[in-house]
């Protein structure tokens, strides 16, 4: 296998893309036949509610929950626009068309009202997508945005030179409407192959347009985004991954015609897997995924980093571990296990897609100068991220506040569930709890339950501990409400869950 190749595991029902880079499994994507990203896809919606106090929205685009649209994603009416953010410093002046916050929504908006928007950021556990009014349509070397007048170029290109020549060609073939940001991927590109990227997508703009005037009914998809083949072949195969190896043959065939179509140069470096096991079980992919998604993930000096996530924030604290150093300096020690640790962090936000607020509890540091070096490591393994992130300086006790812009659902909300017996909290309440929340509740219904004895049906550990350690509490709780008392272990139960029946 090359060192960086992208795999594409096609299974029934699920299709998995795994980006190897450097012999280490750096990206996983996952996407389900009836769960599919609503990211990227624009539909014709309705509003259903206006917030004035947020400036902000309720859409009806067809999906599970209402989308959230605030008052700065809107369009703006003449005259209320807000001037535009450059991509950078040699971008043209030009105005987004965006609403200014001040506007109040209701000057834009009105409940009923029907409005063509954008998918900006897909449902993430209990909240609904977030939509704009501005649509941007990625290609593979530009995104067009028929919105705005706006030419940008990506900040990862960081020669001047190539900069300069790629913002010329752009204002030289861009339409008379509609703005474009270059893409990283266009480093080098001829006008002609940019010319018909651009093509391209004034072209889907036009069928989106047409879809949304052809529109029946209310909500309504007019544009969907390609489904994750396509797109890891548009946005993944860069000229560093050597190849892309697939399981499927029908989906083979049809990634063939994509590249053909778009990237012939880059076409017959797609590959049919055609071996007895499966794919990732081939490459060993199956158990780095098992690996990566644990709670506890080690370090190879043997310290390990714990990952705990909340409803707020995700915490990732690092531990020394086994680790205590060749030398004598305690120091030294700590300074390289938080080194070690730097790169794992910024590997498992990438790979796990971890978003929103972070903190890092680095093992503390006295030296000023090592935890200065141990940040500029972590803002260096960052840079490689092409997710946002934001980090604050490491304060006297060795944390570090930091965020990570996301679009998606994170990859462990994707695998995972909240454990339906603890509800997520990975704590039960002890046998001992119950069985005194039994005692109480026994006090509490006594004279609601009727007959001569209690019948305690509970799980069957419960039960267990009332026939054993709490023998002599049965038999007080006996005498003092004057029933006898039967238990009836039921391994249907939930741990914490019980029923007193009178008999």
């Amino acid at each position: 296998m090359a060192k960086n190749t992208l795999l594409i595991n096609v299974d029934i029902g699920e299709t998995r893309v795994g980006l190897i880079a450097d012999g280490v499994l750096r990206e996983l994507y996952v996407e389900r036949r009836h769960h599919r990203s609503a990211l990227g896809n624009i539909y014709l919606g309705r509003v259903t509610r206006v917030l004035p106090g947020m400036q902000a929205a309720f859409i009806d685009v067809g999906l599970d929950r209402a989308a959230f649209l605030h008052v700065e994603d809107l369009l703006a009416e003449p005259g209320t626009e807000e001037e535009g953010e450059k991509t950078d410093k040699r971008s043209t002046k030009g105005r987004r068309n965006r609403a200014s916050r001040k506007t109040p929504i209701r000057d834009l908006l009105n409940e009923g009202q029907e409005l063509m928007v954008q998918v900006s950021k897909g449902p993430i556990g209990s909240k609904g997508a977030r939509v704009t009014s501005h649509v941007s349509l990625p290609g593979r070397y530009v995104v067009f945005m028929p919105t705005v007048d706006h030419v940008g170029v990506s900040k990862r290109i960081g020669n001047d030179r190539e900069r300069r020549r790629l913002k010329e060609v752009i204002d030289s073939v861009k339409p008379p409407q509609g703005g474009v940001v270059v893409r990283t991927l266009a480093q080098g590109l001829t006008k002609k192959k940019l010319k018909a990227d651009i093509g391209y997508l004034v072209k889907l703009w036009e069928q989106t347009q047409e879809a949304r005037d052809a529109v029946k009914k209310v909500p309504s998809l007019v544009h969907e985004e390609p489904d994750i083949v396509i797109q890891s072949a548009r946005d993944l195969f860069t000229e560093d991954v050597s190849e892309i190896v697939i399981d499927d043959p029908d989906e083979y065939k049809r990634l063939k015609e994509f590249l053909t179509l778009f990237l012939p140069e880059r076409a017959n470096d797609v590959r049919l897997y055609e071996g007895h096991e499966p794919l990732f079980d081939e490459y060993g992919i199956q158990e780095e995924i098992t690996r990566a998604l644990s709670r506890k993930v080690q370090l190879l000096s043997g310290g390990h980093l714990v990952i705990d996530h909340t409803e707020a924030l995700t915490a990732i604290d690092v531990n020394t571990g086994r680790f205590t150093g060749k030398g004598r300096d305690v120091e030294q020690t700590i300074l390289q296990t938080n080194l070690e640790a730097v790169r794992e962090i910024a590997y498992q936000l990438r790979f796990r897609n971890i978003g929103g607020l972070i903190v890092l509890d680095f093992i503390d540091m006295e030296r000023h100068a090592h935890r200065e070096k141990v940040f500029k490591a972590l803002l260096t393994a960052l840079k490689k991220d092409k997710s946002k992130t934001t980090a604050i300086r490491i304060s006297d006790l060795g944390l570090v506040e930091m965020t990570r812009k996301r679009t998606r659902e994170s990859l462990g909300r994707t695998l995972y569930e909240p454990c339906f017996f603890c509800d997520g909290t990975g704590q039960l309440q002890s046998k001992e709890t119950v069985c005194h929340e039994i005692f109480r509740q026994m006090r509490r219904e006594r004279d609601s339950l009727p007959g001569y004895k209690i019948v305690i049906s509970a799980h069957p550990a419960v039960c267990d501990m009332l026939e054993r350690e709490e023998r002599g509490s049965v038999e007080e709780a006996a005498r003092r409400f004057q029933r006898r008392i039967e238990l009836k272990p039921r391994n249907d139960y939930h741990l914490e869950q019980f029923d007193l029946t009178g008999n």
